[in-house]
């Protein structure tokens, strides 16, 4: 019995062998050469190339083994790329125009979980509206039948230096000064994907954690939870080193640590680095997603770009950048979008973009953010327990109705010196509050404790 809770908004994820065992790889990778073939609007005998990544996690090596036995057993000829991080998967895919591609990951999850990151031509995710729920469907359907005759081949290739080239290419290496900065992999993948980019720089490199390992000994890969950054923010001060970068287990999200040991949030560095783009092609356009501060589209405005508030998620990200043409799109959860990099998401360019804008600008981080921390006052997401989300926002727009709401993606209401937006998870019985007051700290706790009263009332 498969279990239908490991299909995801955008992914297939679970507890490995629980949830998702060597059998269920298998299903996964033949369903998935069905799904490509009706997308593409392809014929059930018609040739499929996709690629194949895993990351470091100790289930990897057998899952991915029957994820190729799935892929060939649909008839898909596979490229194996190996253990590499999740945007090489995407690269692989764009850059030799396959028909899709499966990264067997987990991404940032604790060492127990497993799962397959889908995407098709272009690059482009399977997601919830798009391919998951075929997906799902053609898993826990049943028997698949006989496997295809001819089965198809498989072929390995290192695409690691096209990778690098290809990435590289996002900034003048020579524009770099030299740093200190303290890299934290996690354990993950971004020691062997990001660590020759930086080789190649005049930085001082502290490396922790930099060596892959899916015991994760040190920390859980996911440094959007505060208590798995402790370490890095206390490695930065106590090595006077200018700036920290954290990277998630496939290393396809970084995140930032000023001079002063402070976070740095996402929707801030999502200004940064509009700020990077707009420097190197005026005018072009911008993605910020529901959640994210005005820091973004202010911060656009004056660098004479155009800003375009999307729904969140990587698939809505993607398809948007496309229709928009857009050059660079930021997610407040440490999702950075590049129109030059197939529209994907990238864990490396963004920290090469930071260490050029930091050398540039001849600033440290502290400088860059003072403005922004100075005048916009963010609140972080707050989750609170709801069990009718949509009467909940209902009732949230009547309460508000005299500001501007909008149904983008839950429900956003903006005032002149404050807005909010409250969106529903996917996945449990949540309403996510992020709010953010353009008047000072104290103001931006008391419009955030009114409105949690009102969700958790």
């Amino acid at each position: 019995m498969i279990d239908p809770a490991i299909f995801k908004a955008y992914d297939v994820r679970g507890l490995y062998p629980d949830q998702i065992d060597e059998d269920v790889a298998y299903l996964v990778g033949r369903a998935f050469v069905r799904v490509l073939r009706e997308t593409n609007g392809a014929g059930p005998a018609s040739p499929m190339r996709v690629a194949l990544g895993r990351d470091m996690r100790l289930s990897a090596p057998a899952l991915a083994a029957r994820y190729a036995d799935g892929l060939r057993d649909e008839g898909a000829e596979v490229l194996d790329i190996g253990m590499v991080g999740t945007e090489m998967l995407y690269f692989a895919v764009g850059s030799r125009d396959l028909d899709g591609g499966l990264m067997c990951t987990a991404s940032h999850n604790p060492k127990g979980y497993t799962g397959a990151k889908l995407v098709r031509r272009g690059a482009i995710a399977l997601s919830g509206d798009s391919g998951i729920g075929d997906l799902a469907r053609i898993v826990t359907d049943g028997d698949l039948g006989p496997p295809a005759d001819p089965r198809g081949e498989v072929a390995e290739q290192d695409i690691g230096e096209d990778y690098r080239a290809a990435v590289a290419r996002f900034i003048d290496p020579a524009a770099v000064r030299a740093m200190k900065v303290v890299l934290d992999g996690g354990n993950g993948m971004a020691g062997p994907m990001v660590g020759p980019l930086l080789d190649s720089l005049p930085i001082e490199q502290v490396q922790t954690y930099w060596r892959p390992d899916g015991e994760f000994p040190d920390h859980e890969p996911n440094p959007l939870l505060p208590e798995n950054r402790h370490f890095v923010v206390e490695k930065v001060l106590s090595e006077g080193a200018e700036l920290g970068i954290a990277w998630d287990g496939d290393a396809d999200r970084c995140f930032v640590i000023d001079d002063l040991g402070q976070f740095v949030d996402g929707d801030f560095l999502t200004a940064l680095l509009a700020e990077s783009i707009l420097r190197k092609e005026p005018g072009a356009s911008i993605l910020y997603d529901v959640r994210a501060s005005r820091a973004v589209p202010d911060t656009v405005a004056r660098a004479g770009g155009t800003a375009y508030v999307n729904r969140v998620g990587h698939a809505f990200f993607k398809s948007r950048m496309r229709e928009e043409g857009a050059a660079f799109g930021g997610e407040v959860s440490g999702h950075y979008y590049f129109r030059d990099f197939y529209c994907a998401d990238s864990g490396a360019i963004p920290a090469l973009l930071i260490l050029e804008l930091l050398s540039i600008q001849g600033k440290r981080m502290s400088e860059l953010l003072a403005p922004l921390r100075e005048r916009y006052f963010i609140s972080g997401e707050i989750n609170s327990e709801v069990a009718d989300q949509e009467a909940k926002m209902r009732e949230l727009a009547d309460a508000y109705s005299d500001g501007e709401v909008s149904w983008l993606d839950g429900v956003s209401v903006d005032y002149a010196d404050w807005h909010f937006n409250v969106r529903p998870s996917n996945t449990e019985p949540l309403l996510r509050l992020n709010l953010e007051s353009l008047v000072s700290r104290d103001h931006m706790e008391e419009r955030r404790d009114e409105v949690l009263e009102r969700i958790r009332g």
